[in-house]
């Protein structure tokens, strides 16, 4: 039967834990059962309950996700909750159950007949022999939206294999063209394709419940993190597969191979440039006091300067050591000529577009003493950035409250035996 989406209603529904900055709850009613772990299927849906969607997480009693503990500090691992938890697990619920045993799967599969999207990141095939494949959820929820996110995907030679975000790396290609020549394989120095991944999930989510809407039928995904990596690099898999073309390690310099474009060292700093086009060059010459440049026939023209890369490369490095970088990109930026100076992760965040964007919620959790800081959405609806509700749960904080919601007896829980639950959440 097609399920229709009463937005009014949603909003009438909305929980007293909604974020107080701005409406934008798309996902307001939906429910999502979460049985992922680690960093590309709880960013998934993170995102998911940043828009509004009640995600109930699954965990495994007294253990919780892995990402619960490690990371530098050691006080909140003691809490369980690892900053790698912390960055892509608030605004969800914790439900604690062991899946091993009948009674942990009877509350499991109930949760599921009242939920509307179902995520996992277990290697394919576990599902299936868990008893929780698309089939069988499909039969406690003909219309579910059915997300498994793994590295290789559900089909292909690779099917089985596991892996995390550095073998993907490695497989994909990246790390041969990250670098500078002669350097040997190199790793992106972030976890991009997990996040990429969870970025990709959470997309086909929102697809598959707008398909879902028209057919009325369960929808099932299949989102791989060997194919978001690629689908991160597709103008280089585009040129290699159309031309034959093998990128290969170039360091900071951009991808147009422009003389005008890519790192150069200042007399302070290292200062990132894109002067590819006629105007953006002519620009440059300009606000550089250095209009004798443009005026040169040897780089006049774009050919003239592809002809003659090499000694325009070398005006402008001594050109850009007069000077330091900051001072480069606020006389570029009032001339719109794409510049920045290399800044690092502490610099950037101190900046006032950071604060601008509002990227980031500080919370408070129990038991710690300083405040914790959560992503917000990564772009703005009518002006605001969704904020997560609260902060991520305590391992089964949400256990007895979401079960007896879905109508489990006080008996039942009984049956359910330690699920480890600790009551309240992170947020003090």
């Amino acid at each position: 039967m097609k399920r229709s989406f009463d937005t009014k209603a949603a909003a009438q529904s909305q929980s007293a834990d909604a974020p107080q900055h701005g409406g934008f709850r798309p996902l307001e009613g939906m429910r999502v059962i979460d049985l992922s772990q680690v960093l590309a299927g709880p960013f998934a849906t993170y995102q998911l309950a940043l828009m509004g969607a009640e995600v109930i997480k699954i965990e495994k009693p007294l253990e919780g996700d892995w990402t619960r503990n490690g990371g530098p500090s050691k006080a909140l691992t003691d809490l369980g909750m690892g900053v790698n938890f912390l960055t892509v697990n608030a605004a969800k619920k914790s439900v604690a159950l062991d899946l091993k045993t009948p009674q942990g799967m009877a509350a499991l599969k109930r949760l599921i007949a009242g939920a509307d999207i179902f995520v996992e990141n277990f290697k394919p095939g576990v599902m299936e022999r868990l008893g929780l494949g698309f089939d069988a959820v499909r039969a406690l929820r003909p219309d579910i939206v059915y997300c498994s996110i793994s590295a290789y995907g559900q089909d292909g030679p690779m099917r089985g294999r596991p892996a995390y975000d550095h073998i993907i790396q490695g497989m994909c290609g990246i790390m041969l063209t990250t670098g500078h020549a002669g350097d040997g394989p190199t790793k992106v120095g972030a976890p991009y394709v997990d996040f990429a991944t969870g970025m990709n999930a959470a997309m086909a989510v929102l697809a598959g419940l707008l398909e879902m809407r028209r057919t009325g039928k369960a929808v099932r995904l299949d989102v791989a993190m060997l194919d978001t990596a690629l689908m991160m690099m597709a103008s280089l898999v585009t040129q290699h597969m159309t031309t034959g073309w093998m990128p290969a390690q170039n360091g900071n310099e951009a991808w147009s191979a422009s003389p005008s474009s890519g790192a150069f060292d200042t007399a302070d700093g290292v200062l990132m440039l894109a002067a590819n086009n006629a105007r953006q060059f002519a620009r440059l010459c300009t606000a550089c006091g250095r209009g004798d440049i443009a005026r040169d026939p040897r780089w006049s023209t774009p050919e003239a300067r592809h002809a003659n890369a090499p000694a325009l490369r070398a005006e402008l490095v001594a050109l850009f050591l007069t000077r330091p970088a900051a001072d480069w990109e606020t006389l570029l930026a009032a001339a719109d000529v794409p510049a920045a100076r290399v800044r690092s992760l502490d610099e950037v965040t101190q900046e006032p577009q950071f604060t601008a964007r509002d990227l980031v919620s500080q919370m408070a959790i129990n038991g710690h003493d300083a405040p914790v800081h959560v992503p917000n959405m990564s772009f703005k609806a009518d002006g605001t950035n969704p904020h997560p509700a609260h902060a991520p749960a305590r391992l089964g904080a949400d256990t007895l409250e979401v079960l007896r919601a879905a109508g489990l007896s006080e008996a039942d829980l009984a049956a359910l035996g330690d699920t480890g639950a600790r009551t309240g959440h992170g947020a003090a």
